[in-house]
Formats: C-alpha cells, structure tokens, sequence
C-alpha cells in the first residue's frame, strides 16, 4: 500500500486535492469514484519526489526546524510504545506542510509493505540526509529505534537552535545596511540634484569633491538598471565560478588563513564534524561509515578532505586523533578531546564535549564579531552622509569668499 496525491472534481465541478493511501492509482481512482469524485489525476507520492529532486527547484527537502520538529514527534510516539506505522500516520496527520506530509506517508507505505524505516527514509533522500537514515538503521539493528530517534531529535534542534541564532544575530547588521545603502541612494538620486543644480549655472568651476558627487548622482538616476543588472551578473558569474571544485577549493584555503573568518570557519565546520560523528559513534554506526558520513556535513573543502585522509589512516589501523592531527586544520583541544576518548572508551562523551566548546567559541566570535560591525556600520554610514554635506557646503563656501 503507498500514499497517493490526487486532483478531482465533485459533481458542481469544484477542484479538491489531497492524499490517499492504495495499493495502486487504479484502487485510488475507485476511492475517489466511490465518494462521488471525478479524478483528475492521481500520482504516487514517491515517484513525484524522485521527479522533483531530478528537476530543478528552489526548495530542496524540508527545512530544518520542521525534520527537528518532526524527530521530536516521531520519538515521542515511539518512547510511548505505539506502532511505527501508527506513528508516522500521527505525525503526518498533525503536519500543516503539505510536502511534508506527503514525505511521511510516503515513508509509512514504504514500512507497511514490510520494509525498514531507514529503506522509506532512502526514498526521499532530500528530505532525510544521509547522517540521518545512517543513525536511523543503526537504531534499527541495535534494536534501540526509540532511544537513536531521541538522540537525533537533540541533534535536529540543536543545529537549528546554533542556525536560528546565527540568523537572529544578522537580522540587524543586514537591516542596517540595507537601510544605509537605500538612504544614500535616495539622496543622490533625489534630493542632491535639486541641491547642486543651483551651483552649475555657475561660471565658477565646482570643487572636485561636488564633481564627483554629481556625476555618482547622475549614473544613478540615468543608469540604474545598467548597474542592477551588472551587480546581478557580477554575483552570477562569481557563483558559477565558486561552483566549480578548482576555484571552490582556493576560496576555502583562504578562508582558513584570514585572521578572524578562518577561527569562525574552522570553529564551525569542527562542531559539525566532532557533533555529527558522536551522534553516529553513540548510535552503533561503524566508525568508518561514521568518519564517512561525517565529512559530508563539512563544507570547507580542505577539511573535509582532511577528514576522507583521517578515514584511509584509521581503516589501515591508525588512531582516529593522530590520522585527524596530521592535517592540522582542526583545533588541538578537538583533538586531545578525541584522544582521550579512544584511551578511555569514551569517544562518544569526549566528541559532544569538543562539538560543545567549539559551538561556544563560535557563538563567543559571532558575538564579538556582530559588537565590532555594528559600530563600524554606523561610522562607515556616517562618513558617506558627511562625504555628501561636504559636497553641497563646499560652494556655498566659495561663494562666500567671492562675495567677501
């Protein structure tokens, strides 16, 4: 039995969507016959998804807070003792996302018809990433589901937890300069031009500074679309290039040696890595699959890469600290950590200690980093508007010492 979105008519012609659960489109088709409804069109719920994610589109799986959501959910239920299918038909039930809920019913026809939880997770790999489905059948196989969707709920919500206060610590700095530039936009367009147009029925010759403030004034006002679609190329052309492995990989290694930004990446990309790795390690996910999985949650290139030649040591018998140490991108406190929970048996505790320290200094450098730009803002904001009074009381000026 699968899940099955339909299109169809009633007898007065109105349109109604929604899901059904059948064996086939023709027992879905007979459904809708049997309650008075036209059907329009009837499509699998797995088989759309699989088309979606072989096109293109803007939306790409579910979004964070809504799999946390969704875990968290599904752990309940299952903590509670009720049937897996019983479970995800709760779920799906009680989710407002359309998208969403179609996923889950997908996942419970997948589970009715005798399959694993993680095989209905693989069939919509967008919405479940592969950390997730690996943890998953883990769970499965160690006979312990109830407790591994536990532990993927914390590690849901926290990632969306350091994601939303990450968004919530820019809100401003972005509003700021958003509101900065269009102010200053709106000033050389509009109101520096009834001002300075006094001056150039002049004979005297203009200082350089209103030169130069007029002619800004004037591409802005006559070629404004030329600039919009040049900056939109110029981004356009600089995302393409970054695309591209070479030129991609080039822009990570300098991320890592710029002073401040390359503490922030390492920061970032470690708690990931030392977090993801724990959550798998603590599941009963072997540790190759694990270091694996691992790497993909890392975005900066050269660690990432780092971490597949830690995993080619470790599978040839070297300690999972040393094959990581050897690259030196990752912090020596991360990995005396993970040094210390291979000696002792711990690797699990000592990992969700390191991705915790490193999630504070992250947190600690935004904070920092948000304290210094804001300010930097406002001064960078204020030279622009003195820059353009300047401007305008320079001739004022000069008229008054050829009065004078």
């Amino acid at each position: 039995m699968g899940a099955f979105e339909y299109v169809a008519l009633d007898r007065s012609g109105k349109q109604s969507k929604g899901l059904l659960e059948g064996d086939t489109p023709k027992h879905v088709r007979q459904i809708l016959r049997d309650r008075n409804l036209f059907p329009v069109s009837v499509t699998e719920v797995a088989r759309r998804e699989a088309s979606r994610q072989r096109s293109f589109s803007f939306r790409r799986g579910m979004s964070p807070g809504e799999l946390a959501l969704i875990t968290r959910q599904l752990a309940s239920l299952s903590q509670s003792g009720l049937p897996l299918e019983e479970a995800l038909l709760a779920v799906a039930q009680q989710n407002d996302q359309p998208r969403s809920k179609s996923v889950l019913l997908g996942v419970r026809a997948k589970v009715m018809e005798g399959h694993a939880l993680a095989d209905g997770l693989a069939e919509f790999p967008q919405a479940f990433p592969e950390l997730y489905r690996a943890t998953v059948a883990a769970g499965e196989q160690s006979g312990h589901l109830d407790v591994v969707l536990e532990r993927l709920a914390d590690y849901t919500e926290a990632r969306q937890e350091l994601r939303q206060r990450v968004t919530n610590a820019l809100v401003y700095p972005i509003a700021l300069v958003v509101m900065a530039v269009g102010i200053i936009a709106f000033m050389l367009a509009t109101v520096v031009p009834k001002i300075v147009n006094v001056f150039e029925n002049t004979a005297a010759e203009l200082p350089a500074l209103t030169r130069v403030m007029i002619a800004t004034s004037d591409f802005l006002r006559d070629d404004w679309a030329l600039l919009t679609i040049g900056l939109g190329a110029l981004a356009w052309l600089v995302w393409r290039i970054l695309q591209r492995e070479g030129p991609r990989r080039r822009y990570h290694v300098l991320l890592l040696r710029l002073p401040i930004v390359g503490r922030l990446t390492r920061g970032v990309n470690t708690a990931r890595f030392t977090r993801t790795l724990s959550i798998l390690a603590g599941s009963g996910v072997p540790i190759l699959d694990a270091l694996k999985i691992s790497a993909e949650v890392v975005e900066n290139l050269p660690m990432r890469e780092a971490v597949l030649e830690a995993t080619v040591r470790v599978r040839e018998g070297a300690s999972i600290s040393k094959s990581l140490a050897a690259s030196k991108l990752f912090p020596p406190m991360m990995i005396h950590l993970v040094s210390s929970g291979e000696a002792g048996g711990r690797l699990e505790e000592m990992l969700s200690r390191a991705a915790a320290g490193q999630e504070r200094e992250v947190d600690g450098l935004i904070a920092a980093l948000l304290g210094i730009l804001q300010p930097l803002l406002i001064v960078f904001m204020g030279a622009i508007v003195l820059t353009i009074v300047l401007a305008i009381l320079l001739p004022i000026f000069e008229i008054n010492d050829l009065i004078r």
